[in-house]
């Protein structure tokens, strides 16, 4: 298996993750909608609800810290970073990696594991209403998302090394954009094309 071939094997574990948990908005949209009909229409709130927004919410902002990952969507200060070439960008991620990331995520896993054992022992359950949610599947998702992330890592610090050698960032896999992103694409594309079709005109 070539390193290309993994790496798109577990960015394609992250993107179906991710894909999965994002259907937690869609539960999320709806459920918060029926609260808010029946406490101001019916005046007859759920004791649910609140607990179901936390879960699902919690989930998927788990569930999608490796996905996010993937696509370099987390937050970064790059003023720096983006005028650099590929070599120090690799070399700079790498370093970051092995300090700062795994560290974090290997301490998330072991305090995760043992946090949501100790609440599936115990058979956890909301506080936060009467009708007693389980919560004890969340807190054990906190290892899962955990060992997730390292698994991205480890697939980011392959790319890291690869642009080291090469000179050049591996490609990613092919997903969803912003917006905007596809638009500027999309206009790059019809000016260059404008650009290819205008040069045997000059030519002449």
């Amino acid at each position: 298996m070539s390193i290309q071939s993994l790496l798109h094997g577990i960015d394609q574990l992250s993107k179906s993750v991710g894909h999965a948990f994002a259907w937690c908005i869609v539960i999320l949209t709806l459920g918060t909608s029926y609260e808010v009909f029946v406490r101001y229409v019916l005046n007859n709130p759920t004791s649910w609800a609140f607990d179901m927004s936390y879960i699902l919410y919690g989930g998927l902002f788990l569930m999608s810290g490796a996905y996010a990952l993937s696509r370099g969507a987390h937050v970064r200060g790059d003023v720096f970073y983006r005028i650099m070439p590929p070599r120090v960008q690799g070399s700079l991620e790498l370093v970051l990696y092995v300090i700062f990331f795994f560290p974090g995520v290997i301490a998330l896993m072991y305090a995760g594991w043992s946090y949501g054992i100790e609440s599936m022992r115990i058979n956890e359950v909301s506080v936060n209403s009467p009708v007693g949610v389980p919560i004890w599947q969340l807190k054990m998702i906190i290892p899962a998302a955990g060992a997730l992330l390292a698994l991205q890592g480890v697939a980011e610090m392959l790319r890291c090394i690869v642009c080291i050698r090469t000179g050049e960032w591996p490609e990613r896999l092919h997903d969803v954009e912003e917006l905007n992103l596809a638009i500027v694409k999309q206009v790059e594309k019809e000016r260059q094309m404008g650009h290819d079709e205008g040069l045997p005109g000059e030519a002449k």
